[in-house]
C-alpha cells in the first residue's frame, strides 16, 4: 500500500486510498502537471513479478484508454514506476450503484430507466470501439454527486475486430450471461444481459439468481427461468418488464441485437409505460433451455476451487472502501487453455457438447436408477465386507477432518473477525451495516454461515456490522397521499405497514387517501416499526330525509379551473381553490378534488379543487409566503462520524429545481444529537442533507428525508 505523499510518475501525489480489488488498489492523487485531482488505480506489490497479472493489467488499460464518453470512466495515462504498474483515470467523486441500490432497497421506475440508459449510451460507445465490457454489474457503476452515471473498471474487458469474442475469463457469476458461464463465446448481447439482470435489481432490490456457491449460480443461469420481476415489484409497468425479459432470454438470438435497440425501448417506455411494444422473438428449437454437461459441471468446481487457493478477494475495480471485496466470492477465472486460434472452433465445440449432454445426462438417470434399486436390495449384490466398511468410515473421517468449524462472530470488530477467521484457513467479507437494538454500534451483528456449522477451508463468511439503534421519522407528506404510495414511502424509510388499515369518513380527504398514521406524522420510531395507517372513506354518508337534495360528483382531474367551477356551481356547489404543482398536467388543469368522482354529497355542499400553478402553489398557506420554515427533526450522528469538523448542506426541490445552501459548518455531534433548527426554503416540508467530514469533496452521509414546518 502507498503511503499518503508518495509521488508515482514524478507527477501523482497520493492523497489517500480510495478502493481496491484483490489485483490493484485505488487512490485519490493530485497531479501537479495539470493540477487537478484524479484516480491511480496500482498493481499490487504481489503481481508485479507475474507476467500474466501484468498482460491483464495493461490489457485493462488498452481496452479503456481509447474510449472518450460521459457515461465512461475515463482513463488519463498508463505507466511504470520501477516495477510500479499504474493506471491515471478520471475521479469520480460518488457512490456505486450497488450501494445506492442497498441504502434504498430498490430504485423507482424513472430513476432505475434512466440510469439504464445512461449506462447503454456509454456501453454503445465501447461495443462501436469494439470493446466489449463483460463484467457490467452495479459495483461498476458510479453515480456522481451531480447525478452522472459512468461505467468503470474494465479490467475483462477485450477488444475484438469480429462480431464474437471468444475467451476462458469470467466476471461476477451473479450478472453474467450463460454464454460465459458455460466459458463459450461473448459479444455485445452478453453486455446486454448483465445490464438487463443489473436493471432487474434495481426495480426489484434483488438479483434474478443467488446461491451458497458460483457454481449453483452458474447452473441456475443455464437452466432455470428468470421470475418475472412484478412478482417483486407488482407495481411495474407493462413495457419495462417485457425490456428486462428480452435483455435476460438465454439465448443471444432473443436479446436485443445491439445498444441501440435497447435504448430506444428504454426511451419509448417512458413515454408509454404500459405499451405492447417490446418485440420477443419466438423461442426456436436450439434456444430452449438445456442441462450442463458433467464435464463443464466439473471444469467450473475445478475452476472455483482454483481461485479459492489462490486468492480470497475478487477483482472490484473502483468500488468504495467498505464495498470493494462485496463480490470476491463470485468472481472467478477461468485458465485459458486454448490459443485465439481456437475461437472458431469454440462454437462448434460448443454445440456438440450440448448434443452430447443429453446423451450424458440419460446414462446419468440409468446408474442412479441402478444404484437406487441396488441399495434397495432390488438387485443382487455381494454383502459388504467388514474391510469396506472400514475403508467407506476411513474416508468419511478424512473428510470431515478437511471440515473447519464456523466461529461465532457476533460482538467481535471487524479486525477481530477476520484476524480469526484466517487462523482457522476461512476469509471474512464486510457486506454492510444494519440496525441492531441488542449489539453495539462497530460490533458484528449478523453473519450469513450460523456458528459451529462446519465447511470447507477458505470458505469465505460474510458479515454485517451493526450501526446501533436506527431511528425513523414518519413523514409529514404522508397524508392525502393513496395508501399504495403511503405504502411504498414508508417501505422505502425502513418501515412496516400493518396488515389491517383503519378506514374514516372524511370531507377533505379523497377516497382511498391517506388521513393520518399511527403513530403520527412527524414522530420517531426505530428502525422496522409498524405503522398503522387511517385510510379515507370518503364524506360521512347521510341519510336523505328529503330535506337534502343528493348531488352526484364526477371526476374533474384534467379539466380546466373554469369548466369544473362552472359545472359545479351549476349543480349548486361551492367551489374553492388551492393550488400545487405537477408535471403530468397543464397549467391551469384540476390535478386534484376533495371530493372523489363519482361520490355525492348534499347540494350547497363545498369542494375544494386543486389546480396546477407552480408559481401560486405556496400561496395556498398565507403564512408561507411571510413566514420562515425550519427543520422539526433531530439528526442522529452518523454510524461513521469520530469527531472533528463537518460542513452541512441542505438540497431541497424548490419549484421544480434542486436548491443547495450549506446550512452549517462545525462539531454538531459533540454533545450527542444535533438539535439546531436549520432553516429551509419555504412552503418546502422535506429535504436532504449532506454530511461533508475532513473537507471532503464528496459526502460522508445522507439524511436523505429531513422534516421541515413553518416556524
Amino acid at each position: 500500500m502507498l503511503k499518503e505523499g508518495t509521488v508515482v510518475g514524478q507527477r501523482y501525489e497520493i492523497i489517500s486510498r480510495v478502493g481496491g480489488g484483490g489485483m490493484a488498489d485505488v487512490y485519490k492523487a493530485k497531479d501537479h502537471k495539470l493540477n487537478r485531482m484524479v484516480a491511480v488505480k496500482v498493481m499490487k506489490a504481489e503481481f508485479k513479478e507475474d507476467p500474466t497479472f501484468i498482460t491483464k493489467f495493461r490489457k485493462e488499460a488498452q481496452a479503456a484508454a481509447g474510449l472518450s464518453h460521459p457515461n465512461i470512466v475515463n482513463v488519463y495515462d498508463v505507466g511504470d514506476d520501477n516495477g510500479l504498474y499504474y493506471i491515471v483515470m478520471e475521479l469520480v467523486e460518488g457512490i456505486t450503484l450497488k450501494d445506492y441500490i442497498v441504502r434504498k432497497g430498490k430504485l423507482s421506475v424513472k430513476e432505475a430507466t434512466s440510469i439504464a440508459i445512461q449506462v447503454s449510451l456509454g456501453l454503445q460507445a465501447a461495443h462501436n470501439r469494439g470493446i466489449i465490457h463483460r463484467d457490467v454489474k452495479p459495483q461498476n457503476i458510479i453515480i456522481s454527486v451531480d447525478g452522472k452515471v459512468k461505467l468503470s473498471d474494465f479490467g475483462i474487458a477485450k477488444a475484438t475486430n469480429s462480431n464474437t469474442i471468444t475467451s476462458n475469463v469470467m466476471g461476477s457469476v451473479h450478472y453474467s450471461s450463460p454464454e460465459q458461464v458455460r466459458g463459450g463465446f461473448s459479444n455485445a448481447k452478453s453486455d446486454i444481459y448483465s445490464l438487463g439482470v443489473t436493471l432487474y435489481e434495481m426495480v426489484t432490490g434483488r438479483v434474478p439468481f443467488d446461491g451458497e456457491t458460483t457454481v449453483s449460480i452458474a447452473i441456475k443461469h443455464l437452466q432455470e427461468e428468470i421470475e418475472p420481476p412484478t412478482k417483486y415489484t407488482p407495481n411495474l409497468p407493462y413495457s419495462l418488464e417485457q425490456i428486462i425479459l428480452k435483455c435476460t432470454q438465454k439465448s443471444p438470438d432473443r436479446r436485443y441485437n445491439d445498444m441501440a435497440e435497447l435504448i430506444a425501448d428504454l426511451k419509448h417506455s417512458l413515454m408509454d409505460p404500459q405499451g405492447n411494444f417490446v418485440a420477443l422473438a419466438p423461442l426456436a428449437a436450439h434456444a430452449q433451455t438445456v442441462m450442463m454437461s458433467p464435464d463443464e459441471m466439473e471444469n467450473i468446481r475445478n475452476t472455483q476451487m482454483r481461485d479459492e487457493n489462490t486468492s480470497q478477494q475478487g477483482y472490484a475495480g473502483m468500488d468504495e472502501e467498505e464495498d470493494d471485496d462485496e463480490d470476491e466470492d463470485d468472481d472467478y477465472d477461468y485458465e485459458e487453455d486454448e490459443e485465439e486460434d481456437d475461437d472458431e472452433e469454440s462454437s462448434k465445440l460448443e454445440k456438440a457438447i450440448t448434443i452430447a449432454s443429453f446423451v450424458i445426462g440419460a446414462i446419468v438417470i440409468i446408474i442412479l436408477i441402478v444404484f437406487i434399486a441396488r441399495a434397495a436390495g432390488l438387485f443382487g449384490g455381494k454383502e459388504k465386507t467388514k474391510d469396506d466398511a472400514n475403508s467407506t468410515s476411513i474416508s468419511s473421517n478424512a473428510e470431515e477432518e478437511t471440515k473447519v468449524t464456523v466461529p461465532d462472530l457476533t460482538n467481535k470488530t471487524q479486525d477481530e473477525a477476520v484476524k480469526l477467521l484466517n487462523t482457522l484457513g476461512l476469509g471474512g467479507h464486510y457486506s454492510g451495516e444494519e440496525n441492531s437494538d441488542t449489539i453495539e454500534e462497530g460490533k458484528i451483528c449478523w453473519q450469513e454461515i450460523a456458528a459451529n456449522e462446519k465447511v470447507d477451508k477458505n470458505t469465505q463468511i460474510n458479515f454485517k456490522v451493526s450501526s446501533g439503534k436506527g431511528s425513523v421519522t414518519i413523514p409529514e407528506d404522508i397524508v392525502n397521499i393513496s395508501q399504495q404510495n403511503a405504502t411504498v414511502k414508508l417501505s422505502e424509510l425502513g418501515l412496516s405497514v400493518a396488515g389491517n388499515v383503519e378506514k374514516q369518513s372524511s370531507d377533505s380527504v379523497a377516497i382511498g387517501n391517506v388521513i393520518t398514521t399511527n403513530p403520527a406524522p412527524g414522530t420517531s420510531v426505530s428502525a422496522g416499526s409498524e405503522v398503522t395507517l387511517t385510510i379515507s372513506t370518503g364524506p360521512e354518508q347521510k341519510q336523505n330525509t328529503g330535506d337534502e337534495e343528493q348531488v352526484k360528483i364526477p371526476s374533474y382531474i384534467g379539466l380546466t379551473l373554469e369548466d369544473a367551477q362552472a359545472s359545479l356551481e351549476a349543480k349548486g356547489i361551492e367551489v374553492e381553490v388551492e393550488y400545487g404543482s405537477s408535471s403530468a398536467y397543464d397549467k391551469g388543469d384540476v390535478i386534484k378534488q376533495s371530493v372523489a368522482g363519482n361520490s355525492s354529497v348534499p347540494k350547497g355542499s363545498t369542494i375544494v379543487l386543486t389546480v396546477n400553478d407552480p408559481s401560486k402553489a405556496a400561496g395556498n398557506n398565507p403564512a408561507t409566503a411571510t413566514g420562515k420554515w425550519y427543520s422539526t427533526s433531530p439528526l442522529q450522528k452518523p454510524p461513521k462520524y469520530n469527531g472533528g469538523i463537518v460542513k452541512l448542506v441542505l438540497v431541497q426541490e424548490v419549484n421544480g429545481e434542486e436548491s443547495q445552501k450549506e446550512v452549517y459548518t462545525g462539531m454538531p455531534w459533540e454533545n450527542g444529537d444535533f438539535t439546531t433548527p436549520i432553516e429551509g426554503a419555504d412552503g418546502v416540508s422535506t429535504g436532504k442533507i449532506y454530511v461533508y467530514a475532513d473537507g471532503s469533496d464528496s459526502p460522508t452521509y445522507v439524511y436523505s428525508s429531513v422534516p421541515f414546518a413553518e416556524s
